[in-house]
């Protein structure tokens, strides 16, 4: 039986809703051969279309961050290290973190064109606007499991569960986009790319493949789909108030807690930003006018990886705001203790990039 765990499971769903209401014939929005782009979608104009194909699943981020791997994916080293599909993690052992704006954009090709084909037109384009390949790979060469694209679970994560996984996506099951990202897949090509523009440079990967289906998304079984990510230089609008010291004292009176989100990290990374420096003031400033309170710094993060992963990043971005109030601001060291408590304590859905932004904390916990 082919690997696809949550479409298998979506179409059984759909079988047995329709046998209960006694439906004589089963009728599913099954996959079509796409006449025209989905409503919204349009080429991001760094990187133009394949001539006959068609949008069928799109995104846009005003801002987030996006890793360009450089190498293959490599097993973790840890064997018990799973993702979110309870897959074994598979990364990158060179890549490049980047922030910015990201399009992503899933076509789907005209009929007899193949997966390299298309890379190579692709990589014309990246070309012809000044840009450079930094990284390319093919079928199994790239690591992880070469079948799947973005869906199933229980195995090794796949190249595309890099960039996105299928409960990610907002396409609907048995759509057009849903199918060209979740079925079964072959003859996989990739490269990753930069792109220099006035504000900085672009990055832009291009992932085609064979899909391969004879279900519901068997319209499109043999077609070439090209998943496109661009990552546009941009800088974040940084909106979040600073919160005062004053205001820190009564919700801690109040509460015994106050979350800060003026406080900023490195993609992965515990090293702080120095737009974090507004925020770190103000707690300095509340210990100094309370000099006999201590307090308890938590960092949490979003659902995003491991859970033993996002706890030991937790606990070293704790430990570097710590380090920063008494390096910097002179604050006792017995007055702080750090803390991680990774993705145990949700204040929002991690099922969206805005809920996920509220569980990426720091939390001031009275200690007395």
């Amino acid at each position: 039986m082919k690997r696809r765990s949550i479409t298998w499971a979506a179409w059984l769903a759909a079988t047995v809703l329709a046998l209960v209401a006694g439906s004589a014939t089963l009728s599913f929005a099954d996959a079509t051969i796409p006449q025209e782009d989905i409503a919204g979608a349009s080429d991001n104009p760094l990187v133009r279309r394949y001539e006959g194909s068609f949008i069928v699943s799109f995104e846009q981020l005003a801002f987030t961050d996006f890793t360009v791997p450089l190498s293959p994916l490599k097993a973790s080293p840890d064997p018990d290290a799973r993702d979110k599909n309870n897959n074994r993690v598979f990364a990158p052992e060179k890549k490049i973190e980047v922030e910015g704006a990201l399009t992503r954009i899933a076509y789907v090709l005209p009929d007899g064109r193949s997966p390299l084909e298309v890379l190579r037109n692709y990589q014309d384009v990246v070309q012809a606007n000044g840009g450079e390949v930094l990284f390319e790979c093919k079928k199994e060469e790239c690591g992880g499991d070469a079948q799947r694209a973005a869906s199933g679970g229980g195995g090794d994560m796949s190249l595309a569960m890099l960039f996105v996984y299928d409960s990610d996506l907002k396409d609907a099951d048995f759509s057009n986009g849903k199918c060209a990202l979740t079925s079964g897949i072959n003859d996989q090509r990739f490269f990753a790319a930069k792109v220099p523009q006035p504000e900085g440079d672009a990055y832009v990967t291009v992932q085609t493949f064979l899909l391969i289906d004879d279900l519901y998304c068997k319209e499109l079984n043999g077609r070439t789909v090209a998943l496109v990510h661009v990552l546009e230089p941009k800088a974040r609008d940084n909106k979040m108030v600073v919160v005062e010291a004053a205001k820190m004292a009564d919700s801690l009176a109040e509460t015994g807690s106050i979350s800060l989100y003026g406080i900023y990290f490195d993609t992965n990374k515990a090293s702080l930003k120095s737009e974090s420096e507004p925020t770190l003031k103000e707690i300095a400033a509340l210990l100094a006018n309370e000099p006999a309170m201590a307090v308890i710094v938590v960092g949490h993060t979003d659902n995003e990886g491991e859970f033993s992963y996002n706890i030991d990043l937790s606990s070293r971005r704790a430990q570097a705001v710590k380090a920063a109030l008494t390096a910097k601001y002179g604050i006792a060291a017995g007055r702080l203790t750090a803390a991680g408590a990774g993705m145990m304590a949700p204040v929002d859905s991690n099922d969206n990039e805005a809920g996920r932004a509220k569980n990426r904390r720091v939390v001031l916990v009275k200690a007395n």
